[in-house]
């Protein structure tokens, strides 16, 4: 059987974010993924771009980026109602990037002869899809632009489907081709969705690479009860507003995912057994609690109530909350304080250095609010803990567990110059539920801040719940996407309820399914999986860390 497509509509992604994505892909996978998405407005240009004849405008000025891209061809335009697709394939390194190109335009060539479009096609000595092809009425539709290395792809093609076109045909020459014009679906009289044309391009694409095998995942489409687009997946509130989260608000978001609430658990089912652990708070435990108080400090393993707590403490290994107890964010699974947070304080870097060295711990981990209010999103602050462990205690290891701080380049890379033994940030969910479990986040978003962590040569962990609703197929094809995103460590844990007011659980997941998502997980290429229904992110966080500086058998069979 053929390996799968790996298709994942990702909804509107800023493109350096989907950059770093594919790149990774390209870079550290060997499954085949074609990743569907729309940009905000940008402008990209290959090595061989003529900006000074080909740019018209000053980008900023029109609400548009400008971005390098590693790939053939002249200045191009993406942005809303434009239908991008990055193939990410393995092919043979005989057909070469001209074959490859030919393969991409034949199947978008397929795709607009399904939707009804007359005349699609080739136009000789020119990449892209063209309607009406050498007669004077020869019109764009479709760019096309690809990387090919060692018989691995990435980049692909931009479908006008309902696109702005003044801003290629105001703002620049797009494809350096400035007498030939260019059109979109809507232009055509074509009256389709974007969500259409992404069925059409999804199932195309799979007879055309994996012999009609595919393996779908989409972020939410509607995730609204009205179908408002909830642009930059805020709930509306706004950073360090009062949030209370309501559980009719919360269901509808579920079942907008297309989760049967009502046949989820209510908070007074009880829990299995495997779920009722025992929490040992012998001498030793307590004189640690009596360190951290004494520091004024927050350790996750107190304040979330961590079922774990015993075991990692008298292993060794604790996790500390900086930065404060109030989140800008309200996800529906979490507990945490979502009033406006007070000022970071200057001397917890400190405080929580010595509270490691006091508690002589091996391996320590950093966790954070996030700090939308902050313009780096607190990762100075995090960075800061992190020097000052070192300087404190050289021989412990730091994992540092942090939020998206919005998908900014320059805010991750403040922390990811302090060189963290371990950094971690949770993906949380599947694709399909992200925007009702964490509408404050998203899907591409965090894989993004992974993908840029691997490219700085950080040891990276996550980690996502069970029982939300999620598939089976969702959470093998959520394992396969962070094993060829180079993912070192993922952990997986069952999904508690901590109030009414949250997200039900859809069901307990049995623990032989826990074992069997590990064996997985594993088998596609990821170094440490820790999954059991009480796993939690810093659980085992120390002897997973240490697993994987270890030689790793790995099978690539994939299902």
């Amino acid at each position: 059987m053929a390996d799968p497509l790996r298709v994942r509509w990702l909804g509107t992604v800023p493109y350096r974010e989907a950059l770093a994505v594919q790149t990774s892909l390209f870079e550290h996978g060997t499954g085949q993924h074609l990743l569907l998405l729309e940009h905000p407005h940008v402008f990209t240009y290959g090595r061989t771009a003529d900006l000074a004849t080909n740019l018209k405008c000053e980008p900023a000025t029109v609400g548009a980026e400008l971005v390098a891209a590693k790939r053939g061809g002249d200045i191009t335009y993406h942005g809303p109602g434009q239908l991008v697709g990055y193939p990410i394939l393995n092919i043979d390194n005989k057909l070469g990037a001209t074959g490859h190109v030919c393969g991409v335009e034949g199947l978008i060539i397929d795709v607009l002869t399904e939707l009804g479009v007359p005349n699609a096609g080739r136009l000789e000595g020119y990449a892209g899809v063209w309607l009406d092809a050498g007669t004077e009425r020869e019109r764009k539709i479709c760019a096309i632009g690809v990387r090919l290395k060692k018989g691995r792809t990435m980049h692909g093609f931009a479908l006008n489907v309902a696109t702005d076109l003044a801003f290629m045909r105001e703002h620049i020459v797009p494809c350096g081709i400035g007498d030939k014009p260019v059109t979109s679906l809507a232009e055509e009289g074509i009256d389709v969705t974007m969500e259409q044309v992404a069925a059409v391009v999804a199932r195309c694409a799979a007879d055309r690479w994996a012999a009609g095998v595919a393996e779908r995942q989409d972020v939410a489409w509607r995730h609204a009860a009205d179908g408002r687009d909830l642009t930059a997946f805020s709930r509306g509130e706004g950073p360090g507003e009062q949030v209370k989260l309501v559980s009719n608000r919360a269901a509808v978001r579920l079942e907008d995912a297309g989760v049967d609430v009502a046949a989820g658990l209510s908070i007074e089912t009880r829990k299995p057994d495997w779920l009722r652990p025992k929490v040992e708070l012998g001498a030793e435990v307590m004189e640690l609690k009596k360190t951290i108080r004494s520091l004024d400090l927050v350790t996750v393993c107190e304040d979330a109530g961590c079922p774990n707590l015993s075991d990692c403490w008298s292993d060794g290994t604790a996790t500390f909350m900086v930065l404060g107890e109030r989140c800008t964010r309200a996800c529906g699974f979490c507990l945490v304080d979502t009033r406006k947070p007070m000022l970071p304080a200057s001397d917890e870097p400190e405080r929580v250095a010595e509270a490691i060295d006091r508690m002589q711990l091996d391996h320590a981990v950093l966790t954070m609010v996030a700090r939308d209010d902050l313009a780096d999103g607190g990762m100075a602050h995090v960075a800061a803990c992190v020097e000052a462990i070192r300087l404190r205690r050289s021989t412990a290891n730091i994992e540092t567990l942090i939020s998206d701080a919005k998908g900014d380049e320059a805010s991750l890379d403040l922390l990811f110059e302090a060189r963290p033994d371990v950094m971690n940030h949770n993906v949380e969910t599947v694709a399909r539920l992200q925007r009702a479990v964490r509408p404050s986040a998203g899907y591409a978003r965090s894989l993004g801040v992974l993908a840029r962590a691997k490219k700085a040569d950080l040891v990276t962990k996550t980690g996502f719940m069970a029982g939300l609703g999620e598939t089976d197929d969702e959470i093998v094809g959520l394992l396969a996407d962070l094993a060829d995103l180079g993912v070192d460590i993922v952990t997986i844990g069952q999904y508690l309820r901590p109030t009414s007011n949250h997200l039900p659980i859809a069901r307990y997941a049995e623990p032989a399914e826990f074992t069997r998502w590990k064996q997985i997980g594993e088998s596609f290429g990821i170094g440490h999986v820790e999954a059991s229904p009480l796993t939690r992110s810093s659980y085992h966080a120390k002897s997973a860390a240490d697993a994987v500086t270890q030689p790793v058998a790995v099978s690539l069979t994939r299902g």
